[in-house]
């Protein structure tokens, strides 16, 4: 890779400051890897960290099988999530704080305990998992356009930008993980719907996935950390004045608005 990873990972905070989106990184770097991406995305954090701000989870991407399709890949991604990211339920968000944003609604787990790859299964997540809840995630890309492929998302903190909890918890022995249902409208008006089988299959295969994939880089969940599963439809835009509801069977609502 002819550019450092330190220069990319620069452009995109400068871009995530300027609210300015940048040319894709697969353009400025044409080699660039899966891996070196994800040593972009690390040396955002780190600066961030060093920053004062605190990491309180992950989230995982292209959970679905479109999305994989669309971009040339067979696994999700993932990035982290910041406590700064955390939008209290009901709350608002200035569209102008950001560069491109959708909404997704999908299926948040909160660890009590450490999950620590490679071989990280199911059931270790059932059992490693305090409580879930039903959150908004706000996705937004510094890449102009959301002209991406696989590497620039990864790079771009698998285009994080905020998240948003519902108030409601439940264990997981009351409610069954694949069949939750979720409504998800904007403005008072239906926008999409999925199911918990949506995100691969199970929501807690893609947490399983996610310990076992952070072992290459030397990271593991912690207790209390915040896991957002994926999506359990398809990410809808965000504008000025739009107010954003999702509806979980069992699992409560969760909202948004965007001024």
């Amino acid at each position: 890779m002819a550019i450092e990873t330190k220069d990319l990972s620069d452009i995109l905070i400068s871009a995530e400051e300027t609210k300015k989106g940048v040319r894709p990184l697969t353009e400025l770097a044409p080699n660039l890897t899966i891996d070196e991406a994800y040593r972009i995305q690390l040396a955002t954090i780190e600066k961030k960290i060093s920053e004062g701000q605190v990491i309180s989870g992950k989230k995982i991407g292209l959970t679905s099988l479109a999305m994989q399709q669309l971009l040339g890949v067979d696994e999700p991604d993932y990035g982290h999530l910041l406590h700064s990211m955390e939008i209290c339920n009901g709350g608002t968000v200035s569209r102008d704080s950001l560069l491109q944003p959708k909404v997704e609604a999908e299926i948040a787990f909160v660890l009590k305990k450490d999950l620590i790859g490679p071989n990280v299964t199911v059931a270790d997540v059932l059992e490693a998992t305090d409580y879930i809840q039903p959150a908004i995630e706000i996705v937004d890309s510094r890449v102009e356009n959301w002209k991406i492929k696989l590497c620039d998302t990864v790079a771009d903190n698998a285009s994080s930008g905020l998240y948003v909890l519902g108030e409601k918890k439940l264990a997981l022995d009351e409610v069954d993980l694949k069949e939750i249902k979720m409504e998800l409208y904007r403005n008072g008006v239906l926008e999409n719907e999925g199911v918990g089988k949506a995100a691969l299959g199970n929501p807690a295969y893609c947490v399983a996935w996610l310990a076992n994939k952070l072992t290459t880089y030397g990271i593991h969940l912690k207790a209390n950390e915040v896991i957002l599963s994926g999506a359990l439809s398809a990410a809808v835009n965000a504008n000025k004045g739009d107010v954003f509801f999702a509806k979980f069977d069992s699992l409560g609502e969760v909202e948004v608005r965007f001024d």
